[in-house]
């Protein structure tokens, strides 16, 4: 389906190339023209925590910090740095970086010349090429997806929490399967042909019925306090990694999650006490 066209941003960025950076929501530009001398793969998020078992002497790291140059795009877990050059869409109130047409959280700055990017919220296009819009839900879950994917095979991590920019804790999610094959036979094609509050279709289109690859995953929602001790146990846990994106997108995931169990077979919706 055209789910699969979303590609990772590593594969997507070059150095040496010209990019133009679109907001995913309404496709208003928001950095023009930008070409990188440098891509380069951010360490993990707590890295700094892990340098005391790394030096003999103090932290040699404590006063540097790693900001992007003009030239330079980092690559995070689930965002990317830039500098901030000319363009500014920074709201008033505080730090968080808005989209001017639609007021959709694109990210948030981290110093004066600094802004960090989520992958959720932003489509990265060649300046030759034209914009083409993806639906909202399938961009969402195709960006988390191989954020979980990545990360499982890179550093053998399958539990994960989602967080908001708020620091609040969203969903619990245990990734169970990463080949899983879905077969949709040609009559069940009523029950999908349903919009979804992104105004979308979640599913695949007519043109993908038949098989599709999918990642199965286990999950527990976490709002309005709902499995507080998990997800305190989690928090505590050195094997759970953690994934931050907006607050507005965590909701957003959760919905799309929800969908997706109601769309399995009664029997198939649940595992133990986590959600399919």
């Amino acid at each position: 389906p055209s789910i699969d066209v979303v590609c990772p941003l590593k594969e997507i960025l070059k150095s040496n190339k010209n990019y133009i950076f679109y907001c995913q929501s309404c496709g208003d530009i928001i950095v023009k023209d930008r070409k990188f001398l440098r891509v380069l793969p951010l360490p993990s998020e707590n890295w700094n925590d892990l340098v005391e078992e790394w030096c003999c002497h103090p932290d040699p790291f404590v006063r540097s910090t790693l900001h992007p140059q003009h030239g330079d795009c980092f690559l995070g877990d689930t965002f990317f740095l830039l500098n901030s050059g000319n363009e500014s869409h920074k709201s008033k109130e505080n730090t968080r970086v808005i989209c001017k047409r639609c007021k959709t959280m694109l990210g948030e700055t981290l110093s004066s010349d600094t802004i960090k990017y989520y992958v959720t919220e932003v489509i990265i296009q060649q300046a030759e090429g034209s914009f083409s819009p993806t639906p909202r839900s399938q961009f969402v879950q195709s960006m988390v997806a191989q954020c979980l994917l990545e990360l499982s095979s890179a550093k053998s991590t399958f539990r994960f929490t989602i967080k908001g920019d708020n620091g609040k804790t969203y969903i619990l999610i245990w990734l169970l399967n990463s080949d899983t094959l879905l077969v949709e036979s040609l009559g069940s094609l009523s029950s999908h042909s349903i919009f979804t509050p992104f105004g979308d279709i979640l599913m695949p289109s007519s043109e993908a019925v038949g098989t599709w690859n999918a990642v199965k995953v286990l999950y527990q929602p976490c709002v309005k306090c709902r499995n507080k001790d998990l997800a305190d146990a989690w928090e505590n846990d050195m094997g759970v990694h953690p994934l931050k994106f907006p607050s507005e997108t965590c909701l957003e995931l959760l919905l799309i999650l929800s969908l997706s169990t109601t769309s399995l077979p009664p029997s198939l919706r649940c595992m133990n006490s986590f959600q399919v």
